[in-house]
Formats: C-alpha cells, structure tokens, sequence
C-alpha cells in the first residue's frame, strides 16, 4: 500500500538524477576543503544567497547555530521569535553552545517588528544587561506565512540602527521566495548571515547551507568543527544539493498550490476550520469542533488509510505538502477523512 506522508516536507526522498548523482560524485576531503563537489555547491550557494562565501553543513540546526557562535560572544542576548526553530527545536543550543540569552518576541502572527528591535535593545553601557548583538529571523514562519521584501528592508535597517547582526533562518527560504514572487536573494539581501535547508522540500538527504562574507565564513567553518561537522567526502551529499538548487526550488509553486487545494477541501467539511492567511508556502493548520473528535485516534485510522499525520495533543492539525504528495493524494485524503467522520 502506497503511504502518503503529510507529516513534514523533511520526509521527501532523493530523487532518481540525485541518486545517480550520488553514485558518480566526485568527492575529495572536505574538512581541508578539497571536496570539488562540495566546492561547486558552496559556491552556488553563495551567489543564490548574494553573499561573499558559503559553507555545507550536516543539518539547519548547525547551519543556525554556527551562525550565532561565529557573531556573538558568551554573555551577550539575541533577539529571537518566541516560537522560532532557533528557540523552541534546537535543544536550547544558543545558551549551550554560545552562551547567549534570548529576548523573546511574542506576537500574533509570530513576526517581528522593527518596533520589536528598538524596544527589545538593551542600553548600551549598562553593566547590568547583557549586550544585545544579533536579531534572528525567520522566513518562511514556522506558521505558513511569509515575511515581504519591504519587511525585511524595515527590519534591517532598525537592526543596523543599533548595530546589530542580522541572522535568517532561511530554511524553508525558496518556499518564501515563491510565495513572494522573488529571488531568494531579494529576501537575503536584507541580512548579514542565512542559513537554509537542502533537505526540507528539495529533497537532497541531509544538509544545510550557511551563506554570508568570508570573514563570518571563515569563523562559521570553525564553530562547525567544534560542532561536530566535518563530513569528508562530503560530496556524495552535496551532488544532491546541487540538484536541489538546479531544479527542485522551481517547482516549489507545485506544493503551495497543493496545499492551497488541501485547506479549500478541509475548510468545506462542516466543523473544520482553516486559517487560509497562513496558507501561504506549503503548509496547512486546520483544527474541527465535532463532538468527541479523538485526535490520535484519527490520525492512527488515516495511517491504516494510506496517510501519516501527526495528532497534536490540543490545537491544530499541521499537514505539509512536498514532492511525495500529488493533488490526487490530497483529494484522497480529504475523501478519507469524510468517510471518517461519517462513522463516527
């Protein structure tokens, strides 16, 4: 039985050119940057980024944290989205590893704003506050929704009012670039540093790129030894991630438009409710008020189905759209999830 996986977009698989890819890389030793592969992707990362240098590291939670060790300093405090990745899922890693604390900003919509910046800043001089000296961003959210150009351009230029680094989590960054209707780069060009994932949507295995001048590159290559990072004959991975820079994020309008048709299905079946401003990349949350609706009971009998979801223990559902899942999927799952509650 086919299994549709409408888990995370982090289950996509390598695709048939990446798995020749692999299997013909030519690969040398990475950690003394000798990898001609690796070499080749770092590169084209940097120019899609428009940035100085770029550097392969295994996952997006090193990509973020190299990012923050290399411009910051043990005592100093970032200002950071309550509910960003860099906060919630990376293990508390900015406080492990770097040292730093967080000023915390908690709107609705999980955007930050200019005003966000300036009233977060702690005084300089102070000896009692610890120094602010990065703001990290995200975009795409971790909600669905985008950040535009000229957000971005706001939020930069209040940051370097105060002399501040401006990092992005970028990892699902060309699914914001989609939505928008812009180059990766337009949205970058608004920040000092990026991160962005390889393997979130574009279907390589593993791996993240960090991008930004040399001079952060170069300490960034170092927080990635420290962190554990030096892959070798990395190579055999990068081939896939020079796949997903060449092909995979132009068809990245295919998911959002799936998903888009996933929360229209949903939203017409009585007591399900749709956030459709959030539907703005590939993701859908939606939540139903029927009586005596068991979330995982649900999700275990969509599995049977044909279907992984995961069932949150309160709030909304989560379902992301990717390369493994068609528009016919989507209509079967919406067409199981009927059946479901006729049933119940």
């Amino acid at each position: 039985m086919k299994v549709v996986d409408f888990r995370s977009d982090t289950v996509t698989e390598p695709t048939q050119e990446m798995r020749e890819a692999m299997s013909r890389a030519e690969v040398g030793d990475d950690v003394y940057g000798d990898d001609p592969t690796v070499n080749k992707l770092q590169e084209m990362a940097a120019a899609i980024t428009g940035k100085e240098a770029a550097i392969f590291v295994p996952t997006g939670t090193m990509g973020n944290q190299a990012s923050i060790m290399a411009q910051t300093r043990p005592g100093d405090e970032i200002i950071v989205g309550a509910k960003s990745h860099v906060y919630i899922n990376e293990g508390g890693a900015p406080a492990r590893f770097s040292g730093v604390s967080c000023a915390l900003v908690n709107n609705p919509g999980d955007k930050i704003t200019p005003e966000d910046i300036h009233g977060l800043v702690r005084a300089s001089g102070n000896p009692h506050y610890p120094r602010t000296s990065m703001v990290c961003l995200e975009n795409a959210l971790g909600n669905g929704d985008v950040v535009s150009v000229d957000e971005m351009k706001a939020l930069y230029r209040a940051a370097k009012e105060h002399y501040l680094r401006v990092h992005l989590d970028g990892a699902r960054l060309f699914n914001a670039a989609t939505a928008l209707g812009v180059d990766a780069k337009d949205i970058t060009d608004n920040t000092d540093t990026v991160s962005f994932c390889l393997s979130k949507g574009l279907c390589a295995p593993a791996g993240s790129m960090i991008c930004g001048p040399k001079d952060f590159v170069a300490e960034a290559l170092r927080c990635r030894k420290a962190l554990g990072g030096g892959m070798r004959q990395a190579g055999v991975l990068a081939a896939c991630g020079i796949i997903s820079l060449e092909t995979m994020t132009k068809r990245l309008g295919e998911d959002h438009a799936n998903a888009r048709l996933l929360g229209e299905l949903l939203a017409a079946i009585p007591g399900v409710t749709v956030p459709f401003e959030q539907i703005r990349i590939n993701m859908v949350f939606w939540r139903i008020s029927a009586a005596n609706f068991d979330n995982k009971a649900f999700a275990a009998a969509m599995l049977q189905k044909g279907f992984k979801i995961v069932a949150p223990n309160a709030g909304s559902f989560r379902m992301i759209t990717h390369n493994g899942v068609t528009r016919a999927d989507v209509v079967a799952f919406v067409e199981a999830f009927k059946e479901y509650l006729q049933k119940m």
